[in-house]
């Protein structure tokens, strides 16, 4: 797969360089152009046959980045002084560092996932069950994109924008790492969770996109299925089933005992 650029007058790059040099401040934040980026990006994604949904994970992550500090950059210095004070004084560029910094920890993390689940799917194989020829098999459920998943998460995240108000410019205290443990821990007491359930108690757009970044991680590990019973209908997501124990192993043959020659 290409790598995906961006394609900006001021910068020209994938998106994790960019951010970097926002950080070192080599790019002007008002510069950036977020629209476009994402324009950019959705038509590179229609060009593929497959979604990489780690790749639309890491954009999500930094385009949420970029809107943030570009929002508290955008504000009278005033406003700006003042929402450091309720944020114990914390800078916006530093905590762009802290949250590129949790991120890259799951990624080291998922890949070291991905790799003892391979070790363990070659070492063990698999036994198929047995099918139950009584029973009915259920209508094969739709199969749900990651474009149906945007398309979701961005009609509640305008019902946020129609709100307004600096609420929406907070920065929040919700990691991708706290919403995983929140959604495995929801599907833990109920096996069927919709979609919108996932955000009805969200306060804040932030909250949104870390829980919507923390449904995209778990679907990339393997921990969760995402699907539709009917076309058009409401996203349902569900644990995935844990793999089958491996097949015991057969006793070995009985040998046959001889007497001794005299």
């Amino acid at each position: 797969m290409a790598e995906y650029k961006i394609q900006l007058e001021v910068f020209e790059g994938p998106l994790d360089l960019l951010l970097y040099l926002i950080k070192k401040e080599e790019v002007d934040i008002y510069q950036v152009n977020l629209t476009r980026i994402a324009t950019q990006f959705v038509a590179y994604l229609e060009q593929m046959q497959k979604l990489d949904l780690d790749i639309t994970g890491e954009f999500l992550v930094m385009a949420a980045t970029l809107l943030y500090i570009k929002s508290r950059e955008l504000l009278p210095v005033d406003q700006q002084v003042a929402l450091e004070t309720e944020d114990d004084g914390l800078d916006p560029k530093w905590e762009l560092i802290r949250r590129l910094v949790e991120y890259k920890k799951f990624k080291d993390a998922s890949g070291q996932l991905q790799t003892l689940e391979a070790e363990q799917a070659n070492r063990f194989a698999r036994v198929p069950g047995k099918p139950d020829l009584a029973m009915e098999a259920p209508p094969p459920k739709t199969e749900v994109t990651l474009f149906d998943l945007i398309n979701a998460v961005s009609a509640i995240l305008q019902r946020f924008q129609q709100r307004g108000g600096l609420t929406e410019i907070y920065e929040d205290q919700w990691s991708v790492s706290g919403k995983i443990e929140e959604l495995m821990r929801r599907l833990g007491e109920r096996p069927v969770l919709k979609f919108l359930e996932l955000f009805t108690h969200a306060t804040s757009r932030s909250e949104v996109v870390a829980t919507f970044l923390a449904l995209l991680e778990l679907i990339r590990l393997k921990q969760v299925l995402v699907s539709q019973p009917a076309p058009f209908g409401e996203i349902e997501i569900t644990a995935r089933p844990s793999p089958a124990p491996p097949a015991p192993l057969a006793p070995p043959p009985a040998t046959a005992a001889t007497d001794a020659p005299a």
